[in-house]
């Protein structure tokens, strides 16, 4: 059983890679099912579930980085929220969300995008860390070509998906994602091919599994 964990920056193919690998390590791609999960344990709609998940533009990492506001609020920091503006307090869902993540990493290994894995599975046996980066110029033009846009516009995109997510990790773990110590591999998946980045993970998990 298999278990690796996937931080993926936009324009670095994560929604393409991380299915790739569970396919050919036989285990989930565990992405959405986890914000589904969070919403049966909560009684709430998936939509609901979705406005604390860092995956989601419209989720709590946005809201903490300020690219998202409530109408009635205002943010000065990254840090900051408003007890009682969600329904649910934001750290229960991440306890919720952690806890997805451990036992069904547990039962039946997967391959897990995002939502700090690297850090809430970090003392799970065998796990495999891995961080997609890439020089902001070439997430511009990868984005640009997978959304049909501009590079101006895939700019702006992928700086409030950084922001974001990044937000996200550090008010809850208070860690930088991009910090190398989290990892075992960084790869940059612009300059390397999706397939080549594909075999370097599955090997790796291979050997550490």
């Amino acid at each position: 059983m298999h278990v690796v964990t996937l931080s993926a920056t936009y324009g670095t193919s994560g929604h393409e890679i991380g299915p790739a690998v569970a396919e050919r390590l036989g285990v989930p791609f565990v992405d959405r099912a986890i914000a589904g999960a969070v919403a049966e344990e909560l009684g709430c709609s998936l939509e609901e579930a979705l406005a604390y998940d860092d995956r989601a533009e419209s989720g709590l990492g946005w809201l903490l980085s300020g690219a998202m506001r409530l109408p009635t609020v205002t943010f000065g920091g990254v840090d900051m929220y408003v007890p009682g503006t969600l329904p649910h307090a934001p750290e229960e869902f991440v306890r919720r969300t952690e806890r997805v993540l451990r036992e069904t990493a547990r039962a039946q290994g997967g391959v897990f995008l995002g939502r700090a894995g690297a850090i809430v599975l970090a003392e799970l046996p065998g796990a495999l860390h891995v961080r997609l980066d890439a020089p902001l110029e070439r997430r511009v033009r990868e984005a640009a070509r997978l959304r049909g846009t501009t590079e101006r516009e895939a700019r702006k995109v992928i700086d409030d998906n950084d922001r974001a997510r990044s937000a996200y990790v550090r008010h809850f773990y208070r860690a930088d994602p991009a910090d190398p110590r989290h990892y075992h591999l960084l790869i940059d998946s612009t300059a390397i091919p999706v397939a080549a980045c594909v075999d370097m993970i599955v090997t790796a998990a291979e050997a550490l599994a």
